[in-house]
């Protein structure tokens, strides 16, 4: 019930798609589908039917030989006739545009060392808070080829020394949630859970933030829960009904052309 009443807040532990001991559990929520299917490398891209579980809004399959990697979708059957492939609203990878797949990625792996910065952090009332912000995609590229960026490791070390030289004690880095168009700086998001594939995996993620603690700086990740992106492989009409965005769109669309989520 805490899922319906908007206070359950760590929902991708259960939604997404979690390795087990025998492969990979997808589970998803589509209430108002006919039917969902998943389809990806490890099936050669034919239909495995999901089951419907919990209260029959949510659709759950585990996939043996399912790994670390492989790409998938989730076909959605609507009710009004034909079906859309999606990608994961909690998966925890995409691939790299212009490819829209979900990818299997662990968050696990990774140890933090940052336990002394965590332990003698402040919300800065008593201190000053100096904030650098910065798009990680464009602050350094290895050539202007326009896909010739620094992964989240790479580049770590270089940016703390630059924050660190000009006196700043926390970065702010516009959205890293996986989204299709550079030119949006993550603000047109199709991945809320999925580190962009642009700059690398989640545990290089996890290490730039590590490597910033160490350092004495703090990190804020901008988030987008107001608007997403409106390509329908992503969360648009997502189980064939307005699901995520207002059911009118008078106010579902907003100054951006991206959809406005309906909060309620």
């Amino acid at each position: 019930m805490k899922f319906y009443r908007g206070e359950e807040f760590e929902i991708y532990d259960y939604l997404g798609a979690h390795l087990c001991e025998n492969g990979t559990v997808f589970r998803t929520y589509a209430p108002d589908a006919e039917k969902v299917s998943i389809i990806g490398d490890f099936s050669s891209w034919e239909e495995l039917p999901m089951e419907r579980t919990g209260d029959g809004r949510f659709y759950e399959l585990t996939v043996s030989g399912a790994e670390e990697g492989m790409r998938y979708k989730y076909r959605i059957y609507e009710k009004r006739g034909g079906f859309t492939d999606h990608c994961d609203p909690c998966g925890f990878g995409m691939e790299l545009r212009p490819g829209t797949c979900s990818v299997i990625r662990s968050i696990s792996g990774y140890s933090f060392s940052d336990g002394e910065w965590m332990e003698k952090r402040t919300d800065c009332r008593d201190k000053p808070m100096n904030i650098y912000e910065v798009h990680l995609g464009s602050w350094k590229r290895r050539s202007d080829d326009g896909e010739s960026w620094y992964s989240y490791s790479e580049i770590a070390d270089e940016l703390i020394d630059y924050v660190c030289e000009f006196g700043y004690n926390y970065i702010e880095f516009l959205p890293l949630g996986e989204h299709p168009c550079d030119e949006s700086w993550g603000y047109q998001s199709t991945g809320f859970f999925a580190p962009t594939s642009r700059y690398g995996t989640p545990q290089e993620l996890m290490e730039l933030v590590d490597k910033c603690h160490k350092r004495g700086i703090g990190v804020i990740v901008d988030f987008v829960p107001v608007h997403f992106a409106v390509d329908h492989y992503a969360l648009t009409e997502y189980d064939g009904t307005k699901l995520f965005e207002y059911p009118s769109d008078d106010i579902g669309y907003n100054e951006w052309g991206s959809r406005n989520f309906n909060h309620s």
